[in-house]
């Protein structure tokens, strides 16, 4: 019958255009190739015999898309994530609506005009918040994934911790002699940048002189440099003075060189900045703005004088000079201010059947009844893959393969037409009986 030979000719058409359609996408980043699938059609009722009935045709069962991995094509640029392993990138039309969202995993992403994370098609990459301490996860409730260009307002330098080992065969000094204008009253100095309340930096210099008069026992003393000059800045209830009025504080060791005392036991805060003896030119920031250090790290062994850390807690305003990803899809953003700033977390989802995932093109796909729920975590974590910055997924045919089934298919609808050509000559020769 002429409509099996159509059948074949339908089929062998859907083939072709399957295989020309993968072709086609063989440069789309994320593109899962697809496969018709077909199955034959039989009809039989009470008045036929199923052992001399022929086949009724051939319909389309499927168009089956195939999810294994393709390979990797290196980019340089660190916005082009990969996904090795399960699991899709979450991108949302909307950015107010995250919720409504599609999967891909087509990880070629840039930055908008609002610094937001985006596909070609300005679609939202969608991530989780963090705790910037700790790193984890606070929900995994998606939003689109924004990188700001400006890192917070500017804060002022609080708490500074210092670490440093002072020399045991360091020169005895006098402390009734301490001049900080004189290099020949004090052992060594170290200087640092503070900042106030408004990003304004400062200099911070330390001053160390080991006493004579006592054992094991060094005295410190702090000055802030501002537009008119170094200015003394003293300790409020400092254990050391200065023949000038400058107050510090005492650190003590015991005989192994480790930390004894500091201070007497009290804390090391300085005075205001703004209102004290020697008040610095804060230019309107906060007059108020006080420093507590912490020496606990301190030591004194037979080692030459070292500054082994210093850590302080204010910052100006920062520009984003870099944005780089971890394995964990972690956005790490580099300011120029010297903060490096964990920004959020990439989201992954994965389903249950993505065979049952409904096509939308562009690479995108959504869940539906036959996939399942969307299932939402994070790279490197359980089922999920992980995340490689600096590359991007390849679609997943084989070219070599894809022309060998297009000549198949060819033939296939080649041969079919033959026969639908040979039916319809039985037919008119059948009519030309007389």
């Amino acid at each position: 019958m002429s409509y099996v030979a159509l059948s074949g000719l339908s089929a062998a058409q859907l083939d072709l255009n399957t295989t020309s359609n993968n072709i086609a996408n063989a440069n789309t980043y994320g593109f899962k190739e697809s496969r018709a699938e077909f199955g034959d059609v039989y009809s039989n009722s009470l008045f036929t015999h199923a052992k001399t009935t022929p086949g009724q045709g051939v319909q389309a069962a499927k168009v089956a898309q195939q999810f294994h991995e393709g390979s990797s094509i290196y980019t340089n640029n660190p916005m082009d994530l990969r996904i090795s392993g399960t699991g899709f990138f979450a991108v949302a039309k909307d950015r107010l609506t995250p919720t409504t969202n599609e999967l891909t995993r087509n990880g070629a992403f840039h930055l908008n005009k609002d610094n937001y994370m985006v596909t070609a098609n300005d679609e939202f990459l969608l991530g989780y918040q963090v705790n910037k301490d700790t790193g984890d996860v606070l929900s995994y409730e998606p939003s689109p994934i924004n990188i700001p260009k400006e890192f917070g307002k500017p804060k002022q330098t609080s708490n500074i911790d210092v670490g440093v080992n002072l020399p045991a065969g360091g020169d005895l000094k006098d402390p009734a002699l301490f001049d900080y204008t004189d290099p020949e009253t004090y052992n060594r100095s170290t200087s640092s940048t503070i900042y106030d309340s408004m990003g304004q930096s400062y200099k911070l210099t330390t001053y160390y002189l080991k006493d004579q008069t006592q054992p094991n026992t060094w005295q410190t003393y702090y000055t802030v440099t501002d537009s008119a000059g170094e200015k003394p800045i003293n300790i409020v209830g400092g254990d050391a003075t200065a023949p000038t009025g400058h107050i510090g504080h005492t650190m003590r060791f015991n005989n192994d060189g480790t930390l004894a005392s500091l201070n007497n036991g009290q804390n090391i805060v300085s005075e205001p900045l703004g209102t004290g003896a020697n008040p610095i030119e804060l230019n309107g920031a906060d007059v108020n703005q006080t420093l507590s250090f912490g020496l606990q790290d301190a030591t004194q062994f037979a080692a030459p004088f070292e500054l082994t850390k210093f850590d302080e807690d204010g910052a100006t305003t920062g520009f984003l000079t870099k944005v780089d990803f971890d394995e964990n899809g972690s956005v790490l953003g580099t300011y120029s201010n010297g903060e490096n700033i964990v920004l959020g977390r990439v989201s992954l989802v994965r389903v249950a059947n993505e065979q049952g995932l409904d096509k939308k093109g562009g690479t995108q796909w959504d869940s539906t009844q036959f996939s399942g729920d969307k299932i939402w975590g994070e790279s490197n974590k359980g089922s999920f893959g992980t995340i490689s910055s600096g590359t991007l997924e390849q679609s997943n045919i084989d070219m070599t393969q894809e022309l060998v089934d297009l000549i198949s298919a060819q033939r296939n609808f080649q041969a079919n037409s033959r026969s639908l050509e040979v039916h319809n000559q039985t037919q008119q020769n059948i009519l030309q009986i007389r």
